[in-house]
């Protein structure tokens, strides 16, 4: 079931008879790696760096700006190097290693190799950031086009890829929003953003970090965002909906037409999260249910890398009525020659430096181009077909339950319960996701609160074949049953992986917490600063 074939009708019977898949034998390398700072010897190099042409004038930089010391970096050879990284990467597992539709929200999809190719070339690859426009058209069409397919995929009618991943952009609708009102006069009286707990948390935090109060609808019987809470909630305070449809429960909102017609007509504005966009594509725009703002995911939908959390690289597209608020630089373009504008008085200011994470704009563009609009469909309607085969197969697992929309069909993804099965053996569903990680796959539960009880998200996207599917649906039913008639082996593992669990001190206990290697000697190693 990829999204570039079409799959052949599946009888009944067919499926019966189809074989049980083989769980796969795995067992993760693991190296006793030590940081790549501990590792070498001063003196060795990997690379020679050429001397600087005594010809050309040095540098003055303010005696603030230099160090009185070079900086402590790691001295290694390319072998070294080479070695230290294919180590650790044999100690994680990834989208091109196992099957990774766990990742629920995330939209984790194949990314084609060829694209690759288009941003290692020197074109892209060594391009400089503060180069002069003539010499960066190629790349300044390339942004510019991919805003316009952006614009159809939407229905808006202005985009802005300068975020640089979808909370940035989340952020970036915000504080479009506010400027909006400010330019009324209207700021002080409307400051209530309204949401949804299936949301993304991401516009509940983005809200409340432009200054805004938020106010969160939950889900009424069968799972749908309260219509009724809505009509309770809006009113001259409210500044903006911000809601994620389908949300991530898989479940889509029939109804919102209705609330962003509430909305409207309370004087507020309404922000579409599409991170959850893969099932949608080609079917419904945010601009055809009213919508004043919307952003995608290009790392999520559109199959740049998600990349462990970055780079990522977002896009908000908005009306004309909002399009003065845009991000600075805007790519204008006058028949002739692509320009960036930084001349709109109106606009929210930057977003990031420069403009986007640019090998990722043209990963979206060069994947968008080469399906079209029907291959987007396409790649939606696999989706959703995908993730409704494995729906039908996980349901059948026991101690899994599917809550809300009972009976109904979802989109893009679902999200289970296993709170039967942890009633039943007292193990919980961090526990089977660790589990999992010994057949060399894993799943992610849910955003906090677990408003699902015991959660477990699954979203197959459009890159899985249905033997992929039954494998995985395989994965889950071996690790249930495992909890039912051995719930010892499933509490304490992983067992096949490169640690057994991560200590939630190391987590929870800011004391412990090391982004550099500075604060690691200092907090880990005991050394004096």
């Amino acid at each position: 079931m990829t999204a570039h074939a079409t799959p052949a009708p599946v009888s009944p019977d067919a499926a019966r008879i189809a074989p049980k898949p083989a769980l796969r034998r795995f067992h993760q390398a693991s190296w006793d790696e030590k940081l790549i700072f501990e590792l070498g010897s001063p003196g060795e190099r990997g690379v020679l760096v050429p001397e600087a042409d005594p010809s050309l004038p040095a540098p003055e930089l303010p005696a603030a700006l230099r160090r009185a010391e070079p900086p402590a970096l790691p001295e290694l050879s390319q072998q070294q190097v080479l070695r230290h990284y294919l180590r650790l990467s044999q100690e994680n597992l990834g989208a091109d290693l196992n099957i990774d539709v766990g990742q629920g929200t995330c939209t984790m999809k194949y990314s084609p190799k060829v694209n690759d190719r288009f941003v290692r070339d020197p074109r892209i690859a060594a391009l400089h950031p503060l180069q002069e426009e003539e010499t960066v058209q190629g790349v300044l069409r390339i942004i510019h086009e991919l805003e316009g397919l952006l614009k159809e995929i939407s229905g808006m009618d202005r985009v802005s890829l300068q975020p640089g991943a979808g909370s940035a952009a989340i952020y970036t609708n915000v504080a479009m929003i506010r400027a909006h009102f400010a330019a009324r006069g209207e700021l002080e009286q409307r400051d209530e953003v309204i949401t949804t707990i299936f949301s993304h948390p991401s516009n509940a935090a983005c809200a409340k970090t432009a200054g805004f109060k938020v106010i969160t609808l939950h889900p009424d019987a069968d799972g749908y965002p309260d219509i009724e809470a809505l009509k309770a909630a809006v009113g001259p305070r409210t500044a903006a909906l911000l809601i994620t449809n389908p949300e991530d429960t898989g479940i889509y909102n029939p109804r919102i037409e209705e609330f962003v017609r509430i909305v409207h007509e309370a004087g507020g504005l309404c922000s579409y999260d599409q991170a959850n966009a893969n099932g949608i594509l080609g079917i419904t725009r945010a601009r055809d249910a009213g919508f004043d703002l919307c952003h995608f995911n290009l790392h999520k939908t559109f199959s740049t890398p998600h990349a462990c959390g970055g780079p990522a690289a977002g896009a908000c597209a908005v009306t004309a009525e909002l399009a003065p608020y845009l991000p600075v630089p805007t790519v204008e373009f006058d028949g002739e020659r692509y320009r960036l504008d930084a001349d709109r008085p109106e606009s929210v200011g930057k977003m990031r430096p420069f403009h986007g994470v640019v090998p990722n704009l043209v990963r979206a563009y060069a994947w968008i181009m080469s399906l079209g609009a029907d291959g987007l469909r396409a790649a939606a309607e696999t989706a959703v077909l995908n993730n409704n085969y494995l729906l039908h197969k996980v349901r059948r697992i026991p101690g899994v339950e599917v809550p809300y929309a009972e009976g109904r069909p979802r989109v893009e993804q679902v999200r289970y319960s296993w709170r039967k099965l942890y009633e039943d053996t007292g193990v919980h569903s961090e526990d089977l996701g660790l589990r999992a990680a010994d057949f060399g796959t894993h799943y992610w539960t849910s955003h906090h609160p677990y408003v699902v009880p015991e959660p477990m998200t699954l979203e197959p996207t459009e890159s899985y074949t249905r033997a992929d599917l039954d494998e995985y649906a395989a994965i889950l039913a071996e690790v249930a049953r495992e909890a039912y008639e051995d719930p010892e082996t499933v509490r304490t593992a992983p067992h096949r992986s490169t640690i057994h669990r991560v200590r939630p001190e190391a987590l929870d206990d800011p004391s412990t917490w090391a982004v550099s290697w500075r604060a690691y000697r200092r907090k880990i190693l005991g050394e004096s600063a």
